[in-house]
Order: structure tokens, then sequence, then C-alpha cells
């Protein structure tokens, strides 16, 4: 009557046989294949203080499972859920899932030891990635980075972490130049001007070179860069107290840069990594605008990986100690404009339209020739409309997105200008299709194909993924201009990234 892998349990007809059952069980089992002898009562009471029930637990893993590609993870049930809790231990990526899962529900970093979950005695630092020292973590980071990269394609991206967007309390930056002096350093390496203006030098090559080629080709040799000689910069004695603020501003943004890069080829938590490592810095620099930069860099990420009241609290933090107020007229209408897109996803239409204004009147103070920072160089009329259209955007206004679509492509230098020039017209087109227009969305989406030549981009990609996500019920209809379209898109996912 049943098949040999059908059991009957309790009443009931069940589909696991035993076979199967032990194949599931194996799929989380620990890495030595045997169970923890224990219970484990320090993920039990993590889990206790997130409210959650068990299943609700496991869908929790599986969302996030889902967002950084594990797709072992997808079939998590409570049964998994309840035993790792009874002692199993989650081989594979499962136990840094979870510990990601919980950490986005606490609000705060949990770390694997605080569900008994660590590998190794590094895992069983409870302090926070704030605390530990700049230059420490500047030489791992690269390291780690250049590791990653040659171990990505084998086991993918690592997951984001919310809960390490949390920033540190008022003291930690009131304090933070004084733990930049105290630093002990390298008393053989003297450090001046030069070194500072040949972090500059090469910060700005690689932020023009990710403006118009994307950010995947080439981060490697910034990541070097950053290991071989700005940590070593970093680690020299200074001749003056502005010395070193000018150097680590300037190491600052150059890992920044490196985060930015990381953020455009899709590699999102190692981004969240370099772009907190950037915060520190610029905090030890005591440089206030420099620090709202970066905050808004971390902003737009959670933004587009919608983690709205992550985003929006690091855009206010973005505003905060006279990072707003002591930045010029520029770097405060870039502020201004992310801020105001984290508003709007927030659904605070009212002061997402009063931020784009105060963006838009900041802006217009800018005058060429200004004693303005580098890193504000690509913020123009073109950058403001894209983020004015993406606000819009959020809250409803396909029609008003439109219009600043169109007066950014307009206003932008295609040339230098690659990669964002690829990604608006890309957004243009899918709201043209979410007009119901897709003849325009494909004329659009045919330029933004274009522009994608010579691009190797995470969010160029995201286009075309779009492009062929919004045209695939068009496929058999004999639509020339969808078909087109549709099969452009297919090619260039095959050469980007």
């Amino acid at each position: 009557m049943f098949s040999q892998r059908t059991v009957i349990r309790d009443g009931r007809v069940s589909p696991f046989g035993p076979r199967c059952r032990q194949t599931r069980q194996r799929l989380f089992s620990c890495e030595q294949g045997r169970s923890v002898a224990h219970r484990n009562d320090e993920l039990a009471a993590v889990i206790a203080e997130t409210g959650w029930s068990q299943p609700v637990v496991a869908a929790a893993v599986v969302r996030v499972a889902a967002e950084a590609g594990v797709d072992e993870l997808l079939t998590v049930k409570r049964s998994h859920v309840a035993m790792w809790v009874a002692g199993t231990r989650p081989r594979g990526r499962a136990a840094d899932i979870l510990r990601e899962t919980l950490s986005r529900r606490l609000g705060r970093p949990v770390t694997l030891a605080e569900i008994g979950l660590a590998r190794s005695t590094s895992d069983t630092v409870t302090g926070s990635e704030w605390d530990t020292d700049t230059l420490t973590t500047l030489v791992d980071l690269g390291r780690n980075s250049m590791d990653r990269e040659r171990r990505r394609l084998l086991t993918g991206a690592a997951v984001y972490s919310v809960g390490g967007l949390v920033l540190p309390r008022d003291p930690w930056w009131d304090e933070a130049p004084e733990r930049a002096r105290s630093r002990a350093i390298d008393p053989h390496r003297r450090i001046g001007e030069t070194e500072v203006r040949a972090v500059r030098e090469m910060t700005e090559f690689f932020a023009r070179r990710d403006q118009r080629h994307g950010g995947v080709d080439g981060r490697t040799a910034l990541y070097q860069y950053i290991v071989d000689d700005v940590a070593r910069y970093v680690s020299g004695v200074f001749s003056s107290e502005k010395s070193r603020r000018s150097l680590y501003s300037a190491a600052a943004e150059a890992v920044y840069v490196a985060g930015w890069m990381s953020f455009d080829a899709s590699q999102h938590e190692s981004a969240r990594r370099y772009f907190s490592l950037a915060l520190k810095l610029a905090a030890e620099a005591d440089d206030a605008p420099l620090a709202g930069h970066i905050l808004r860099a971390m902003a737009h990420q959670a933004i587009d990986l919608g983690h709205t009241t992550a985003a929006l609290n690091l855009a206010t933090a973005s505003v905060e100690r006279k990072r707003y107020s002591h930045a010029t007229p520029r770097e405060r209408a870039l502020i201004g404009v992310v801020r105001a897109r984290a508003l709007a996803v927030d659904g605070q239409k009212g002061n997402a339209i009063a931020a784009i204004h105060r963006a838009e009147t900041d802006l217009g103070q800018a005058v060429a020739g200004d004693d303005e920072p580098q890193r504000v160089w690509f913020f123009q009329e073109a950058s403001l409309a894209h983020e004015t259209a993406r606000t819009l955007w959020a809250l409803g206004d396909l029609d008003g997105a439109l219009r600043q679509f169109r007066a950014s492509v307009r206003h932008r230098r295609s040339d230098s200008f690659s990669r964002t020039h690829a990604v608006t017209l890309g957004y243009m087109g899918t709201v043209q299709a979410g007009q119901g227009n897709i003849d325009a969305a494909c004329q659009t989406w045919s330029r933004a194909l274009d522009a994608m030549d010579g691009v190797q981009s995470g969010r160029t990609r995201e286009a075309a993924l779009t492009m062929r996500t919004t045209l695939s019920p068009f496929r058999n209809r004999g639509i020339p201009s969808a078909s087109e379209v549709d099969e452009r898109a297919r090619v260039a996912l095959r050469r980007v990234i």
C-alpha cells in the first residue's frame, strides 16, 4: 500500500522513512558526524532572549540564508533548531547564518561563543570589533580579503552582518584620537606629507577607476596596497599631530574606497568591514565630515539590502556630531540626499521631501574652486538627480522618479561614469516597465546594456537580472524589442563577474 520510504507515525502517513531521516540529520550534524552530548544552554538562552519560537527562528534562518545564497540551509525547519539546542553542532555555514540571524533580532553582534558554537579560540572573543586595535584590523582585513577572493568561487560570499552596524556610544568617539596617539609605533619609520600625498593619489586612482569600470576588477590590488603600504604608514612616527591626522584621514579614504569597490562587487560583508574600519580611522583622525561620508555609504548599502532600521540609524548618525555641519556644501548634499532616501524607505514622506530640498540647497551653494575634499569629486547634478529619483521611487512617485532619472542621464558624463550611467539607465527602465511602458523600458535598457560594455560590477549585473526577470512574461509573445533586450541581458550576465 505504501512505498518503502513511507512510514506511519502517530496514525499519520509520513513520507520520511528511516533512511531519509538519517540523511536529513546528517546535513545538520556535527563535523565529526556525532551529536554533542550536552544540551546547548547558551543557544537556548539567546533564543529565549529573542522571544522567538523555534519555528520562527528556523524561518528567519532561511531568510538570511537566502540573502547570502547559502542554498543548503533553505530547508531548515523547527526540528533542526531543536537539534542544535539539544547539542547537535551545525555544520558548514549554518552556525554563522544562525549567529547573524540572532544578531539581527537582538540588534547587537552575537558571537559564536555566546551561542555555544565557538570553533576556535578566536571565536571566543566577546569584545566588539569597534574595540579591536585599528592597525591589527587593517592588516588582518586586507590579508583576509585577498584570501577570501581566492576562495570566493568555492565558498560563496560571507553573510552581511546587520548586527555589526550597531555603532559605539559617544565616549568611544571622543576617545578615538587619543587611542591612536598612544598606539605603539615603529621608531624607524618617519611619516610626513610625502606619504599622505602618495596614499591620496593611489586612492584617487582607484576611485576613478571604480566609477568607470566598476568595483569587481582591480580591488584586490587596492587590498594589497592597504596591507603593504597604508598599514606601514599608520604605524610610523609622525612629525606632528597634524601629520598624524592627515595620514589617518588619507588611510580612512583608501579603506573606504576598498569598501565601496567591495560593495559594488556584491561582496557585502567584506564591504561592511572595510566601511567600519574606515570609520574607525576617520574617528581616530578626528575628521567628522569624513566619518559622515562613510556613514552615508554604510546607510546606502543597508538601504539597498533592505535593512531599513539600520539604514535610518546610520543615516541619522551621518548628520550628528559635526559630521554634517562641518562638511563642505557638496558633501552636505551627498550626506543629506542619502538620508532622504533612508527616510523614504522608512515611510517618512514629509521628512524625506524636506531632506531632498535641503540637499538641493546645499549643492547649489557649492562653488567651483571651493576647498573641497577629493572624495566628493563625483557628486554633481547627475548624482543628486539619481539619488532624488531613488527617493521618489521609494515614496511611490514614479512620474517624479522618471523625471529625475532622465535629468541624471542628461547631466552625467557617461565616459567618466560608465558604471553609474548604466545603473541609472537600468533603474529608469525598471520604472518605465512598472508604469506598463515596456517599449520605452526596452529602449532604455538597450542604452544601459551599451553602457555596461567594459564594466565589471555587481550592481550592473543586478540591473541585467532585473531586465530578464521583468521581460520573462514577454519571451514567447513575439515582441522584437523585448526579445532583443532579453538576449542581450543574458549575454551580459555571462561576462559581468
